[in-house]
C-alpha cells in the first residue's frame, strides 16, 4: 500500500500495487487504483473515480498508453471507473476511458474505448478499432473498425491464445 498526492486537491489518496509490479519512475501512479502489470510510459489516473486492473493482465508500454475513467456528475449519474478483469492484454498506445473489461480480452495496439462501454469476455478488439460510447462487445468475436463492428466469431485457437497471450506478459 502506497500514498501519492493528488495534483489538484492536496489530500493523500492510497493505491495498491501488486508485489509483483516493479514501479518504474516512467509510470506515472496517481491514486485510487489497484493495479498488476504495467509497463513504462503508461499513464494511469484515478483522480476521480477508481481503476481496477485485476491478476495477470498488462498494460504494455508506448508513449500515449492512458488509462481513465469519468466521474459521476448529473450527466452521468452512474460514473464509469474503469475495470479490466483477469488475462487481458492492452496493446501499445491503446486508450481505456471509463469502461469495464471482462477476462481474457486482447486490446490491440493503438484501439480507443470510450465511457460506457461493456466488453465481455473472450473477445479480441483490432489494433485501430474505436469502441463508441455506451458499446456492449459480445463474447466470443472479433470486433474491427472505427467505429468498430463485430467481424467474425473467435476461434478456438484465438480463445486459448488470449489466455497464452496474457500469461506471455506477465512475470
Amino acid at each position: 500500500m502506497g500514498s501519492c498526492a493528488a495534483p489538484s486537491t492536496k489530500q493523500w489518496h492510497q493505491f495498491t500495487i501488486a508485489r509483483s509490479l516493479q514501479q518504474c519512475p516512467l509510470i506515472p501512479i496517481h491514486h485510487n487504483m489497484t493495479i498488476t502489470q504495467i509497463w513504462p510510459l503508461v499513464v494511469i489516473r484515478g483522480d476521480v473515480n477508481r481503476v481496477t486492473i485485476s491478476k495477470h493482465s498488462n498494460i504494455q508500454d508506448g508513449s500515449g498508453s492512458v488509462l481513465h475513467f469519468t466521474h459521476k456528475s448529473a450527466a452521468n449519474p452512474d460514473d464509469y471507473p474503469l475495470v479490466i478483469g483477469e488475462d487481458v492484454t492492452v496493446g501499445h498506445k491503446a486508450m481505456l476511458h471509463g469502461r469495464t473489461i471482462g477476462n481474457r480480452v486482447l486490446v490491440g495496439r493503438g484501439a480507443i474505448l470510450l465511457d460506457g462501454v461493456v466488453v465481455e469476455d473472450d473477445v479480441i478488439i483490432g489494433e485501430g478499432s474505436q469502441v463508441l460510447p455506451g458499446k456492449r462487445l459480445e463474447s466470443g468475436f472479433l470486433y474491427l473498425g472505427s467505429p468498430a463492428k463485430k467481424a467474425r466469431p473467435l476461434t478456438s485457437d484465438e480463445i486459448d491464445g488470449l489466455l497464452y497471450s496474457a500469461n506471455n506478459y506477465v512475470s
